[in-house]
């Protein structure tokens, strides 16, 4: 399988993120196409696989622009035709990639996205899905920032996207709540209660209103928002694992006995970092475009590159869109039904 790696993109540079696709390489065997200056990447090729071991399953795709992070999404893509996030795209309209993956601007990401591939038939706006650490197994929150404004139709069609995507991380029935200030029925907004009979009608396995507490204890598979809220949730989740994160280092070197119980525990706090840490989930799968697409963190290391890599392919692999398809098929029936 052929993955289109948008290799200028990101905080790091072209050599974190050349590094993440030679990860992946070497890890599943998956074929990568460095979009991106060729010269540049040509140079890091060169320093990070010597001897062009990974050459047979590595090309080179130039493109002469970047898209930078302060820039507008849409008038960016409009003026940058030929930029690495859009001639990835360009690769995957074109079936000469599966999937594409961008570490750049998330919403020109987004809407190159959308403008090379459009949007699957029946969504009328594509989002932005993200997995959660829980107590027990990753949750899927949709959507962490694409869509502000949203109708109660567009929360539906997320549910129907973070279900399909959720099934293929083996949760054969997700469990799908809806994120509001209150548990009973009726607590929320406008939006949160014109949602709440749409999901309550599906064929979904929908188990009503949750809160923010509910996020991380792993009894619900899938929780459904608008993008202002869904991205509020991220941003305070990675400001409060960092927090955490140097809060405890900054108690364990007050004391001698506190270094001791460190060292007795430092695989506990290493496991727990791993649990915690965006990298180990990749990216942000965009959900409801007609092609595959995964949007990763600005910060983004080698090792979140690689992982992101691997999750674009299992989405290709699995079928992900026609899964979707099949479920908003599947809710047109039961409306049909019920009417």
């Amino acid at each position: 399988m052929q993955i289109a790696l948008d290799a200028m993109a990101g905080d790091h540079g072209p050599e974190e993120l050349i590094a993440g696709a030679l990860l992946a390489v070497e890890e599943t065997g998956v074929n990568i196409s460095l979009v991106g200056d060729e010269k540049i990447i040509a140079a890091h090729l060169e320093k990070l696989d010597p001897g062009s071991k990974m050459s047979s399953r590595v090309s080179v795709v130039h493109s002469s622009q970047v898209i930078e992070m302060n820039e507008h999404p849409v008038d960016a893509i409009r003026k940058k035709k030929d930029s690495s996030v859009m001639v990835a795209f360009e690769l995957v309209r074109q079936g000469q990639a599966g999937a594409a993956v961008s570490a750049g601007n998330s919403g020109a990401t987004m809407a190159a996205g959308v403008r090379k591939l459009g949007r699957l038939k029946g969504i009328s706006r594509p989002g932005i899905a993200s997995l959660f650490p829980t107590l027990k197994k990753p949750v899927v929150l949709m959507d962490i920032g694409a869509n502000v404004d949203c109708r109660a139709q567009h929360l539906f069609q997320f549910a129907v996207m973070a279900s399909a995507f959720s099934g293929i991380l083996d949760n054969k029935y997700p469990r799908v709540g809806l994120l509001t200030i209150g548990e009973e029925i009726g607590k929320g907004n406008s939006l949160i209660k014109e949602t709440y009979p749409l999901l309550k009608d599906s064929s979904m396995n929908f188990i009503g209103n949750v809160e923010g507490r509910d996020i991380y204890q792993g009894n619900v598979d899938v929780i459904i928002c608008d993008g202002f809220v869904g991205n509020v949730c991220l941003k305070v989740s990675e400001g409060l694992a960092e927090a955490a994160m140097m809060m405890l280092k900054d108690e364990i070197v007050k004391s001698f006995m506190a270094k001791i119980g460190y060292l007795l525990a430092r695989q506990a706090f290493k496991s727990f970092k791993k649990r915690v840490d965006y990298a180990e989930y990749g990216g942000a799968p965009l959900l409801g475009i007609n092609g595959t697409g995964i949007i990763c963190h600005g910060k983004s290391s080698s090792h979140a590159i690689k992982n992101a890599i691997i999750e674009a392919a299992k989405m290709v692999k699995r079928n992900l869109n026609q899964n979707i398809l099949e479920s908003l098929s599947a809710e047109k029936k039961v409306e049909h039904m019920e009417t």
